[in-house]
């Protein structure tokens, strides 16, 4: 009598690992699969657009005077700002875009009287 009362719990038991164990493939590769994902270069032409438009878009930055270069991934940022916070600014927010690899920050501060 008690095994009878047992095999519903059991067998919604079985039931619900079943998808489990079928999905366990999928979840063990998932996290290679992301990775090589990842692992896809940006092209230069649109870490350049993306940027820019970083640059662009900062109140503190406001990069419309400085020249953005990308080869291989590698940014380099060259031109004049006012303050030494906008040079750190720009390089932060270069690197922070998908893609680039290192940046060069060749910028320069040039005080404005």
């Amino acid at each position: 009598m008690k095994i009878k009362s047992l095999l519903p719990s059991f067998l919604l038991a079985i039931l619900l690992m079943v998808p489990t164990i079928v999905m366990l493939p999928a979840i063990v590769m998932l996290p290679a699969m992301v990775s090589a994902a990842d692992t896809k270069p940006v092209p230069d032409d649109l870490i350049y657009d993306l940027v820019r438009e970083k640059l662009a878009g900062d109140k503190d930055v406001k990069g419309g005077a400085m020249i953005v270069d990308v080869k291989d991934g590698v940014v380099t940022l060259s031109g004049n700002v006012q303050l030494e916070k906008q040079k750190d600014k720009a390089e932060r927010l270069a690197h922070k875009v998908k893609g680039v690899k290192s940046v060069v920050n060749q910028l320069k501060v040039v005080k404005i009287p």
